[in-house]
């Protein structure tokens, strides 16, 4: 019998992986499943973008292998995005570097710096990945709580100095899944002083970053002085225009950790395909009128559902960025119960809190990418379940 490795055979199998088995074995029995639970863009992606890639995909030249480091046009126009939208002055060959999506370069990242035994701090809750990153990379998880109270933002002050001490670097995630807190450019200013204090990389995942409603406009982290010194900022073209499975993104900061990355990525994988690449700078070079027109699908989605969970007596803060609505659930209920209530009894699929760390129990997680009608029909069977008619 074929054995795999010690890590991966104690790895938790992938929660979303999990769902979509069962929602799989549900349609199999003609079950009509609503699937609120992963965060995957349902809208299109715009014809401006398939139009370069179309453009590109027909150039001979562009079917070789892609430089290590990504191709030029794309990490200018990220330099070029960064400096527009956030003020923020990159170099293309040295604070950039393009990534087959940003989940790929932090679980790349996080191999690169680790040594065996060394802590990585935590968002708890927070997205499960960097759990499983850390765990691959023979690491050490160390969580620190994001309270409701607080605004889901970090309290440094909680980390103990014992934590500190077998920490080696420290992930931020704002907007934040699963909790869509959002944070100001004071909150960043702190982490980056605590990051220099306490000798840490500082990683922030800003896969969300233009996913936003209202007035509000979630910040860099690289806005604030002094922060490439010690940090890096991921970002993802997956979710603002809807190109999950294109797989484009680019980390951006500190020339040492992404020197580090990008020597790991070159003896792993060649980059990604050229035009995916060039078509990816067309869509940070655009006018964001098609981010602009997500965020207003979203924003209606958002209020629709809101005001549903309300009228079931369902506490959630209306959320100022992400696609994802963090919601109590109902008194009595554990998370995991509730997520297996609403699957059995209403073919409903929602995440549940404790899947993104243990403080996140006492919450479920609904993700806004399902369309509008798909969502009403949703909230009707949620409201009948918790009348008893399920």
């Amino acid at each position: 019998m074929i054995q795999s490795s010690k890590q991966v055979q104690s790895l938790p199998a992938y929660l979303f992986s999990i769902f979509h088995k069962k929602k799989a074995a549900l349609k199999a029995k003609g079950i009509d499943v609503i699937d609120m639970g992963i965060g995957a863009p349902d809208l299109p992606t715009p014809p401006f973008i398939i139009d370069r890639l179309t453009e590109e995909v027909r150039k001979p030249k562009n079917h070789k292998y892609s430089p290590y480091g990504g191709c030029q046009e794309f990490k200018e126009a990220v330099a070029e995005f960064y400096h527009r939208h956030y003020g923020v002055v990159l170099d293309p060959d040295s604070e950039v570097l393009t990534l087959i999506g940003s989940k790929e370069g932090i679980a790349h990242l996080i191999s690169s710096v680790l040594d065996p035994g060394d802590g990585v701090l935590v968002p708890d809750p927070g997205y499960p990945v960097y759990q499983s990153a850390i765990h691959l990379a023979h690491g050490h998880t160390v969580r620190f709580p994001l309270d409701e109270a607080n605004g889901y933002a970090p309290m440094f002050h909680q980390i103990s100095s014992r934590d500190l001490e077998r920490s080696k670097m420290i992930l931020l995630n704002y907007p934040n899944n699963p909790t869509g807190g959002t944070v100001e450019i004071n909150i960043f200013e702190e982490a980056v002083r605590f990051s220099k204090e306490h000798q840490l990389s500082l990683i922030h995942d800003a896969a969300y970053d233009l996913v936003t409603f209202g007035d509000y406009q979630a910040p860099s982290l690289l806005q604030v002085t002094g922060a490439k010194e010690t940090s890096v900022e991921f970002g993802s073209l997956s979710k603002s225009f809807n190109m999950s499975g294109w797989r484009l993104g680019y980390v951006v900061g500190n020339k040492d950790l992404i020197q580090t990355l990008s020597i790991y990525k070159s003896n792993m994988d060649t980059s990604q395909f050229i035009p995916v690449q060039l078509a990816g700078a067309t869509a940070l070079r655009s006018d964001f009128s098609s981010v602009r027109a997500n965020n207003r699908t979203y924003k209606q989605r958002l209020d629709m559902m809101m005001n549903a969970l309300s009228g079931m007596n369902i506490h959630a803060e209306k959320p100022r960025g992400t696609f994802f609505i963090w919601a109590k659930v109902p008194e009595g209920c554990t998370s995991q119960g509730f997520s297996e209530k609403m699957i059995d009894e209403a073919g409903i699929i929602i995440t549940p809190g404790t899947a993104f760390g243990q403080k996140g129990e006492g919450y479920f997680r609904i993700s806004l990418s399902v369309p509008i009608e798909r969502l009403h029909e949703a909230s009707i069977r949620m409201k009948k379940v918790m009348k008893g008619g399920g």
